[in-house]
């Protein structure tokens, strides 16, 4: 961690963050306690309109009622009745979406809560890990104890390719679809690991995200540029996402396991690259998707990278001004009284104004970085 100067700006830097979780504790998060919150179904709604009601219903994810579950895990002991919600959403990830048949958990379910997708991804798993570990890291109950062991062996079995690797998606009963590996869900059970490591020491979980992080050097890091694709080396129509970038730079850099890593390495390396390509100098606006000629491919600038690439600075050397450049940015441009803007297009436009129960989970993690950094 950068030690934290103490330059003109610290002050504007710590008054303005107080701001912004205060929006965070007292805006965002009574979404989520109130009309985000189906009781019948004890589930996040999928997302609310710009007046605070839910957007019909069509399905469920369980990756969102873990994502939930992050969050309201994250504020035990910061917010009234964060625990009671953390443990309804721990039963609803059992109840709704665990396959009793061939087990791992369902993709989505519908609106009357009978399984919809019932596909197994890797995505999907890597939240309930990461999740779970963060839960069972407050509450160490040995329920959630079980559910860790439980997915992190189903990871194992089930979606390892053997190479360090995992399969993005499988059959409900574990039968290939010719996935392959993708960066995302990869990166989020790189996410899981750490999270995992963090509550608990854990060989096996160790050597295991070593083997992945020396994978994604050798099998998705573009060897010219240094940037992480999101497909595999040498797949059809491929390319990179400065938001990502950023997320990983900050989970190896985070990590002393990690940190010195090739992977880490590479990251760093590209971290001013991929700042001159994907990020808009003027307003820290982070496009979407780009080639690796630098043309961008999709130039909506979603608040997730935002705080993505917020996080990542809190690690760079002699930040300060750019931190507090980045958290302004994301206050003007991301937050409102309301809540928040999910995507502004590439004119700065509002372009999304629902507000989907996946979100916070991007804020929290972020703000969890600033508080470190401000430490």
């Amino acid at each position: 961690m950068p030690p934290v100067s103490r330059s003109a700006s610290q002050p504007e830097l710590t008054a303005l963050f107080a701001t912004v979780q205060a929006h965070f504790q007292d805006v965002i998060v009574p979404l989520w306690q109130g009309p985000g919150w189906n009781a019948e179904l004890a589930l996040p709604y999928e997302a609310l309109d710009a007046e605070h009601q839910p957007l019909p219903p069509q399905r469920y994810r369980a990756m969102a009622c873990a994502r939930q579950l992050y969050l309201f895990s994250s504020l035990i002991g910061e917010t009234p009745a964060a625990e009671d919600r953390a443990a309804a959403l721990f039963d609803s990830l059992q109840k709704h979406f665990h396959d009793a048949r061939h087990g791992g958990w369902f993709y989505s379910i519908d609106a009357q809560g009978a399984p919809l997708d019932q596909r197994k991804d890797l995505y999907t798993h890597a939240f309930i890990l990461f999740a779970c570990a963060h839960y069972w890291d407050k509450v160490r109950e040995p329920r959630v104890a079980s559910v860790l062991d439980d997915v992190l062996k189903t990871i194992s079995q089930r979606f390892a390719t053997g190479d360090g690797l995992y399969e993005a998606c499988l059959e409900r009963d574990w039968s290939s679809l010719d996935s392959g590996p993708l960066q995302n869900p990869l990166m989020h059970l790189a996410e899981a690991f750490l999270a995992t490591l963090a509550a608990r020491e854990d060989i096996t979980v160790q050597h295991t995200l070593v083997e992945l992080c020396t994978a994604m050097q050798q099998r998705f890091v573009d060897p010219q540029h240094g940037v992480l694709m999101e497909k595999p080396l040498g797949a059809v129509d491929n390319w990179f996402e400065p938001g990502h970038q950023f997320e990983w730079y900050f989970l190896l850099e985070s990590s002393p396991l990690l940190r010195g890593s090739a992977l880490h390495a590479s990251l760093d390396r590209a971290f001013a690259l991929t700042e001159r390509l994907g990020v808009d100098p003027q307003t820290g606006a982070v496009k979407a998707m780009l080639d690796l000629d630098g043309r961008s491919r999709d130039a909506t600038q979603r608040i997730w990278a935002q705080a993505e690439y917020l996080r990542a600075l809190t690690l760079r050397p002699d930040s300060e001004a750019s931190v507090l450049r980045q958290l302004q940015a994301l206050q003007q441009r991301s937050l409102h009284a309301g809540g928040w803007y999910e995507c502004r297009d590439e004119d700065g436009e509002v372009s999304r104004r629902d507000m989907p129960s996946t979100t916070p989970y991007h804020l929290a993690t972020c703000y969890r970085g600033l508080v470190e950094y401000l430490r």
